[in-house]
């Protein structure tokens, strides 16, 4: 007769600590967004509230975070099918377009002032530099560990190398981490630039 087994409890199982940190401030940053666009529609209620145009430079920018990501999930298929200089290449194109992401954000930010749009005759253009501004801060964590992946891809650049790199459990959790990660950040850009086009609308 076989022993019975005691379905393991979804709340008190073990698990992995990096990815219940990363989801944790996930959540973190979520709620923190929530609350600042919660302030911006309470704000928006009060006198003397005038809603400016976004810069032509966030559209551009908003397509470059996105197929950042498009880019980074073709990345993690090649080196799962040890295509490993497609994976260098798409990995690179990552990184790339995310710095591009954050100097189009800045030049957009340098659009508003060369307009003379600025917090001292505009309130709602702080909310623009707020909510853009932390997001970027977002973005710039996401750089940091997407220039650590491009490194070991170059660092690990024989086909020997490469595999060994692939298969190894804590670098297969790093960049799914990372894939999170970055997938977040897009996805959080793409509800904020929303958020303030229906703002406009």
């Amino acid at each position: 007769m076989k022993p019975t087994q005691t379905p393991e409890n979804p709340f008190t199982k073990r698990r992995e600590p990096f990815n219940f940190m990363l989801w944790l401030g996930i959540a973190g940053s979520v709620l923190a967004f929530l609350v600042l666009l919660g302030a911006y529609l309470l704000r928006k209620t009060r006198p003397n509230w005038s809603d400016v145009p976004l810069p032509d430079l966030f559209w551009i920018s908003t397509a470059a975070i996105t197929l950042s990501s498009f880019t980074l999930h073709a990345a993690n298929r090649a080196l799962r099918t040890e295509l490993f200089p497609h994976y260098r290449v798409l990995i690179s194109t990552t990184l790339g377009l995310g710095i591009l992401f954050v100097v189009l954000q800045l030049l957009g930010w340098k659009e508003l002032i060369d307009a003379g749009i600025s917090t001292t005759n505009n309130s709602s253009v702080g909310f623009i530099y707020l909510i853009s501004g932390l997001h970027i801060l977002h973005i710039l964590g996401g750089i940091a560990v997407l220039g650590w992946a491009f490194y070991q891809s170059l660092k690990n650049f024989s086909y020997v190398d490469s595999f060994v790199f692939s298969v190894n459990p804590p670098n297969q959790l790093k960049i799914k981490l990372i894939t999170v990660y970055w997938h977040f950040v897009d996805v959080l850009w793409l509800g904020l630039f929303g958020f303030l086009l229906l703002q406009r609308a």
